[in-house]
């Protein structure tokens, strides 16, 4: 098995609960993302977060290795295979705005 798929294993066993909770709202916002969208950011901060301490952890140790050319490519790896996870992973932090026209009376 690969180092970043190694990687996205540990840090889904790691924080199981976490992303069992975001694994729901995942789901709820891919049916209607108008009305899940807000708990769907907040929620998503917090996997964020934790996808970003595993990436600068793998990226980390290939620079250590002296690969530090290849962990751009790399970092988009360990993106990937956790998209193949949650698909709308990119979708958190979206602002919505409704848009209306208010009506103008004549008389």
């Amino acid at each position: 098995m690969t180092k970043y798929k190694e990687y996205v294993e540990r840090m889904l066993s790691e924080n199981k609960k976490a992303f069992e909770s975001f694994r729901s709202v995942h789901d709820k916002y891919s049916t209607d993302t108008d009305k899940y969208q807000d708990e769907f950011n907040k929620e998503g901060e917090k996997i964020l977060a934790i996808v970003h301490d595993w990436e600068n952890k793998l990226c980390l140790q290939s620079e250590k290795g002296g690969y530090g050319k290849f962990t751009a490519g790399l970092a988009e790896k360990f993106q990937a295979e956790v998209r193949a996870f949650f698909p709308m992973i990119d979708h958190i932090g979206l602002k919505t705005n409704t848009f209306s026209i208010k009506r103008i009376k004549l008389f």
